[in-house]
């Protein structure tokens, strides 16, 4: 599946543009975000692993997620059922994003194409989560990227398919990127205000 594809290679440039970050960095803020850089990858994970999640069960909820408890380890963190060990340190942190990842491009390419599941911005295929994790993993690596003081600018071809489906009022003439960036309310789109909310088109 072509999304499942490009979700991979998005988790993988992530892994490697993460990767040479100081150890000591990953506690600070993550570019516009109230939370740290450690506090998003683990988001990022959560979000790819809660996607897996709702695309595992044989008859797939439609009217809620699947039940996990999501917890927030401080006032303002982001809730997640994922965490990551801290005595792992940034390595251990990095290989939950990968396995979250690994999981849900798994799950996406044995899951039947006419499946449907429950989002919060509207009920989804397969090919649609698979695109949510692409769109997930692109901006908040770019959070971090911020963060921590590297360089991030994914590829076009990997950010203009999910860009498609899930933003299909977001023009397709420009550069993929910010238009993706635009999208999520983190870049300005000449002739467009920046967005101060937003949400995609989760339905196929």
């Amino acid at each position: 599946m072509p999304l499942a594809d490009d979700l991979d290679r998005a988790v993988r440039l992530a892994l490697d543009t993460l990767r040479p970050a100081a150890p000591d960095a990953w506690d600070r803020k993550a570019g516009s975000l109230d939370w740290t850089c450690w506090e998003t990858a683990e988001h990022l994970a959560d979000d790819l692993f809660s996607y897996a999640a709702q695309l595992g069960p044989r008859t797939p909820a439609q009217d809620g997620p699947v039940p996990f408890a999501w917890v927030s380890r401080r006032p303002g963190g982001p809730r997640n059922a994922i965490h990551a060990d801290r005595a792992a340190g940034p390595d251990g942190l990095l290989q939950v994003l990968e396995a979250s990842g690994a999981m849900l491009s798994a799950l996406v390419r044995a899951a039947p194409p006419e499946l449907r599941s429950y989002h919060s911005f509207g009920v989804a295929d397969p090919a649609g989560f698979a695109a949510m994790g692409v769109v997930e993993t692109l901006v908040h690596t770019h959070d971090m990227a911020e963060g921590l003081g590297l360089g991030w600018t994914p590829p076009a071809g990997v950010c203009a398919p999910s860009l498609a489906r899930l933003f299909p009022d977001v023009p397709g003439d420009g550069d993929p990127w910010t238009a993706l960036l635009w999208a999520t309310g983190r870049a300005e789109l000449p002739g467009r205000p920046r967005r101060t909310g937003w949400s995609w088109r989760s339905a196929p």
